[in-house]
């Protein structure tokens, strides 16, 4: 891409505040956690701040030159701490990927109904998501209602125990029962989990129901997918020859012959009652893709471990660097520039390593920092590496992830989605009390945020994970922090006013952050025993080596 001299002029201001801090920092005490801690920097945190979510990056979108160029950003940071190269092509791990993107005008949804045939209007009726491989498919079944595609025997639940879906097209809800737990509610959310319970059932076609008077906040310009070295796209499964999305509108008609209304089906889901029948109905539903093929790089870092037993095992830091791009204007603004989601957490990833790197003797195991790509795409970047790492798999204990850490205000409290199923949550518990924080359970567990973020991507290949976030405690009596965050949400995320001038950072709670993520990593990567999964837990359980 070609850069303005301003451009040029920053990123060399930029490399040179980063050597300068580096340098600076190479006169530590001792092998201790205060070493590192003793090297946090605020100075270093906006620096990078300032970089990737600039209007030069033009919001980071993957595959872009945008991001290209935030990647080579964090590749010379990770260079001027002292890591190593982790990549496959030196910092890059290229991740190779398939981009689709829908041809609305060939495509949609048709109901057969004993009166005729009725075509559901685009947006305001149905939409239809690409294939991932397929250039055009139809599909036309009859339709069977599942609530929300749940089969969770283990919590003594199932959406299927009285219906055959055997090639059929299945109408669900998004979510989970809301008497789950949050994190089992999370994974039973995920639309990869419910996708292959629908294909190992054979069903043939997935209609998404929703309560949404319109669904032009639902379309995207395009999906990724990223593919294996075997040529396989990833979570693809052939036997799902349909997707749509239907609206509220769209999904009464789809109820029209059914012996319950959709007002009835959509009141049992919010009961966590299990009402699954067939509609009545038949259904079409047809689409055209269009393909193209790209690479995107994660960045990977690597701190050596010193331990002559232990320096072969891995703790990894992931934190996404991509946003999304340019869009749709707001006030003028078309730049999705991402400062909170997801640049400062980047950011507080690289101040992470370089306090960490400080350490004169290093830690005892290898420490693995990592800026994926594709997080805003079904965490793309993450499930790659997790799944193709670029260190050995056996080797990796644990995984911490840092995304979008909201600190608006002085902050009591965080949560670490994830850590409560293993001995992550006693560890980070006290590393984070050591910065003046309380952890607290999931504050928002109808978000499902333990499945939208990276380290999800672990925990899938069996690994112990956390995601370390801001809870919703405040140390000042005069601010509800929900109510704070709650209105960043709806004003803000993912929005092109998520930028440097959007909401000013908590500076102090900021730096406690930070601090306290280095004593988590510090405390994994010197403590003599690996985390391990909780006795009995559901996800050391089912994806536990």
């Amino acid at each position: 891409m070609r850069r303005s001299r301003t451009d040029q002029s920053r990123r060399a201001t930029w490399c040179l505040l980063f050597l300068a801090t580096v340098a600076a920092s190479c006169a530590p005490q001792g092998n201790t956690v205060e070493t590192a801690l003793a090297v946090v920097s605020r100075d270093a945190i906006q620096a990078s701040i300032d970089y990737l979510a600039a209007d030069e990056r033009q919001g980071r979108l993957t595959g872009t030159a945008g991001y290209d160029d935030a990647a080579q950003f964090v590749a010379q940071q990770f260079a001027a701490m002292g890591l190593e190269p982790g990549g496959t092509d030196g910092w890059m791990q290229p991740v190779p990927m398939i981009r689709r993107t829908l041809d609305a005008s060939a495509s949609g949804v048709t109901l057969h109904t004993m009166s005729g045939q009725e075509d559901l209007r685009w947006i305001e009726d149905a939409i239809v998501y690409a294939d991932p491989e397929r250039a055009e498919n139809r599909i036309q079944a009859e339709v069977v209602y599942v609530g929300f595609g749940v089969h969770a025997p283990e919590l003594g639940y199932s959406d299927y125990d009285s219906v055959d879906v055997t090639g059929r097209i299945v109408a669900m809800f998004g979510g989970a029962p809301s008497s789950f737990p949050s994190t089992e509610r999370a994974h039973y959310s995920s639309s990869r989990t419910k996708a292959e319970e629908l294909a190992r059932r054979g069903a043939v076609g997935l209609i998404r129901l929703s309560s949404s008077t319109n669904l032009e906040g639902s379309i995207e310009p395009f999906e990724l997918s990223w593919v294996g070295v075997d040529g396989q796209i990833a979570d693809f499964l052939p036997e799902i020859e349909g997707h749509a999305r239907l609206s509220q509108s769209g999904s009464q008609r789809l109820f029209a012959q059914a012996p319950v209304t959709f007002g009835q089906a959509s009141q049992a889901a919010d009961n966590a009652e299990v009402a699954s029948l067939p509609l009545n109905i038949e259904a079409t539903l047809y689409r055209r893709s269009e393909h193209e093929r790209l690479t995107s790089p994660n960045v990977v870092g690597i701190l050596p471990g010193t331990d002559p037993e232990l320096g072969d095992e891995h703790v990894v830091y992931s934190s996404h660097l991509d946003a999304l791009g340019t869009g749709e204007p707001v006030d003028g603004d078309a730049i999705y520039n991402g400062m909170w989601d997801n640049a400062l957490g980047v950011a507080m990833m690289l101040e992470t390593a370089r306090a960490l790197a400080a350490l004169p003797d290093g830690p005892r195991r290898s420490l693995v920092f990592v800026a994926v790509t594709g997080e805003e795409w079904s965490l793309l970047g993450s499930d790659y590496f997790a799944q193709n790492p670029t260190v050995p798999a056996e080797g990796i204990v644990a995984s911490v992830n840092l995304d979008m850490p909201l600190v608006f205000f002085p902050l009591n409290t965080v949560t670490g989605y994830g850590a409560e199923h293993s001995s992550l949550e006693e560890l980070m518990t006290t590393e984070a009390g050591y910065e003046g924080f309380t952890y607290t359970p999931d504050p928002y567990p109808e978000e499902v945020y333990f499945i939208r973020s990276d380290q999800y991507s672990f925990v899938r290949q069996g690994i112990p994970s956390l995601y370390l976030a801001e809870s919703i405690g405040s140390s000042d009596p005069n601010i509800d922090g929900r109510e704070v965050i709650d209105a960043f949400t709806a004003e803000h995320y993912h929005k092109p006013s998520d930028d440097l001038t959007s909401t000013p950072i908590h500076w102090d709670t900021a730096l406690r952050f930070v601090r306290a993520s280095v004593r988590i990593g510090y405390r994994i990567a010197t403590d003599d025993a690996r985390p391990t999964w909780n006795e009995g837990d559901f996800f050391g359980d089912r994806f536990g080596r």
